[in-house]
């Protein structure tokens, strides 16, 4: 097989012939327990139809995820990703989409009124990875990718959820951007090895590092009190979700699982002094999961 036959072909799927919605669901299901993700401890406290919901927006994530992340051609995924943005709009309009998680996400978008904004959002999160290429963002820049690629899967989230308030908003953004900075520390190495360096500039500077070639700033000496300090709003951003959360109406159980999650991994790496390594190495084993999972999730 050439190299060119093994690159992901992301228009296939709105290529074929459109499934059934109960094939479109397990196709679904198959796509996010792929991933291998902690999300997936959450969903299982739903009920079954805020589970499939989440299923589909979890796949959705991944899906354009992959389109920003896997090998290709730019102007390949560029296009992909508007594929998906004329299929949200067919699927908002009540139009015929093909795509099986544009099948699986139309009841929960009528359910559960999903908002057409975040999944756009989602995109053009995607769309600043591979137009920018980022390197050193401002505080500012890297704020706004973060409300891109993780806060609107907050939002989604307490949608299906039913708390969609004020404060709802303001839980799903603050716990985004905890999650997205734990992930950008985590996945330091995995990200420089795609060009990418979303430590922010102004933390580079104070720690005197002038170079934003990401594989220059892994192996400067100071990379660990910017990976300290960064740690430090990660840490705040916890400590006010958990704020926002206890004034929810009702217990966001999978966002509460997601954040003692991704919270035990940022102090794994703590513990560690940001020595660099496979990100995999601070992850929750499947029983570490479980136990937050029952910890957090039923009681």
């Amino acid at each position: 097989m050439s190299a060119s036959s093994e690159l992901p072909d992301f228009s296939a799927p709105f290529a074929a012939p459109a499934m059934s919605l109960p094939e479109a669901e397990t196709w679904v299901r198959a796509r996010v327990e792929a991933a291998g993700t902690s999300f997936v401890w959450g969903l299982k406290l739903l009920s079954a139809p805020r589970r499939r919901a989440m299923f589909a927006v979890y796949a959705f994530c991944r899906e354009i995820d992959d389109i920003a992340d896997e090998p290709g051609p730019l102007e390949a995924r560029r296009a992909a990703l508007e594929t998906w943005r004329m299929e949200i709009d067919r699927l908002y309009a009540g139009r015929p989409v093909t795509h099986p998680i544009a099948l699986a996400l139309a009841a929960p978008v009528e359910r559960f009124a999903l908002s057409r904004a975040e999944f756009l959002a989602l995109i053009d999160g995607m769309q600043m990875d591979l137009e920018d290429a980022l390197q050193g963002p401002d505080w500012p820049l890297l704020e706004l990718y973060c409300r891109r690629v993780a806060g609107a899967v907050g939002v989604l989230t307490l949608e299906v959820l039913g708390e969609n308030d004020e404060n709802a908003q303001d839980l799903a953004v603050t716990l985004g951007e905890a999650l997205q900075l734990t992930n950008i520390l985590r996945d330091r190495a995995e990200d420089a090895a795609r060009g990418r360096l979303y430590l922010p500039a102004e933390l580079l500077d104070e720690a005197g590092i002038a170079t934003r070639d990401p594989a220059a700033v892994l192996a400067h000496p100071n990379l660990p009190q910017v990976c300290e300090r960064l740690a430090e709003t990660a840490h705040a951003r916890f400590a006010r979700a958990r704020g926002l959360i206890a004034r929810c109406r009702r217990k966001p159980k999978p966002a509460i699982v997601m954040m003692e999650v991704y919270w035990r991994q940022l102090l794994r790496m703590q513990a560690t002094g940001w020595q660099l390594g496979d990100g995999a190495a601070v992850k929750l084993s499947k029983g570490q999961k479980l136990w937050v999972a029952l910890r957090y999730g039923l009681l």
